[in-house]
């Protein structure tokens, strides 16, 4: 699900930008800043490879050992609607260091108040959670830091670097909902707003297919953004290669029936079906020395992307189907 996060905000800026009147070229990047701001909060992955250190056997093993140790702090601190809205106002304080309008003094006290904000962020966590939260929410804190800075110094006003970072920051815990441990939304305060995943299936190979599918409308949704925002038409550049992804079907009796915790040989064989719209798309401009001559161009990616998410889609039916059958 780590995709969907960034996708799912930069759909929601994208599209609910251009339909309150921004430009396409406009809410196109707002949207990418959203999104950026949106995979903020899974830079607490960075202590899930502390579980290999301790020796693993095989792909399972090392799965199952790195998502052992991400538990200690993934979707916790960072994952706060709370603290995510305060990190918010603290990154569109801090742009307004440039916003060259504002007399000196006033930009120099947005950032002490935004600067000021983090700090009180980390130290929360530290007497909550102790020094381990406290290092990760401050990872967290210059993560979000450093996205608005490079938005507030290329000419992003800093309202809406404010305004995106809490679309992304509020949307990622929700995406979290169906798979592995729910986010402590409301940290640190001691409620449980989710107390389980939400389960789309008791069976738990049609719940990670749900939760695949999922992931796919949110792909789907983004996609449909940046082809109709860029003044093209999704169907407009689907070509019949997709339909290649049909025969993904026979998997379901070629690999064992995939859940939450055995879903790499589902994942790793269903993705690369993607690479049917780039393909095509570079062999019909191939010519005598490919290697020399092959230059791709702007053009390409729509129908590459097209092709490509509706091959995995077409898959993954194919696989659902066959699966409800066998």
């Amino acid at each position: 699900m780590f995709l969907g996060h960034g996708l799912l905000a930069f759909a929601l800026v994208a599209l609910g930008g251009h339909a309150v009147g921004w430009s396409r070229e406009r809410a196109l990047w707002l949207g990418v800043l959203a999104g950026a701001f949106a995979t903020v909060p899974d830079v607490d992955m960075v202590y899930a490879p502390i579980g290999l250190l301790g020796g693993v056997n095989g792909l399972l093993d090392a799965s199952e050992a790195f998502w052992n140790a991400s538990a200690v702090v993934h979707r916790t601190v960072t994952h706060s609607l709370v603290l995510g809205t305060v990190a918010a106002l603290a990154y569109g304080l801090v742009a307004v260091r440039y916003r060259s309008s504002l007399p000196a003094r006033s930009r120099l006290a947005a950032v002490i108040a935004g600067g000021a904000l983090l700090v009180g962020l980390v130290v929360t966590a530290a007497v909550v959670s102790g020094g381990l939260a406290a290092v990760v929410l401050a990872l967290f804190c210059l993560a979000g830091l450093a996205v608005a800075v490079g938005a507030a110094r290329r000419g992003v006003d800093a309202h809406l670097v404010g305004v995106t970072a809490l679309v992304g920051l509020a949307t990622h815990p929700f995406g979290d909902l169906f798979t592995g441990q729910p986010p402590a939304m409301l940290y640190p305060f001691d409620v449980t707003v989710f107390a389980e995943r939400v389960a789309l299936h008791p069976d738990p190979t049609l719940h990670l297919l749900g939760a695949f599918a999922v992931e796919l409308a949110t792909i789907w949704l983004a996609a449909y953004a940046l082809v109709s925002l860029t003044d093209r038409r999704v169907r407009d550049h689907l070509s019949p290669r997709a339909g290649l992804g049909a025969g993904y079907a026979a998997a379901a009796l070629a690999i064992p029936a995939p859940t939450l915790s055995t879903s790499y040989p589902f994942v790793f064989s269903i993705l690369p079906l993607a690479s049917v719209g780039a393909v095509g798309t570079a062999r019909g401009r191939l010519g005598r020395f490919p290697i020399q001559r092959f230059r791709p161009t702007v053009s390409d990616w729509p129908t590459a992307l097209a092709t490509g998410l509706a091959a995995v889609t077409l898959a993954a039916v194919g696989y659902t189907l066959a699966y409800l059958l066998v």
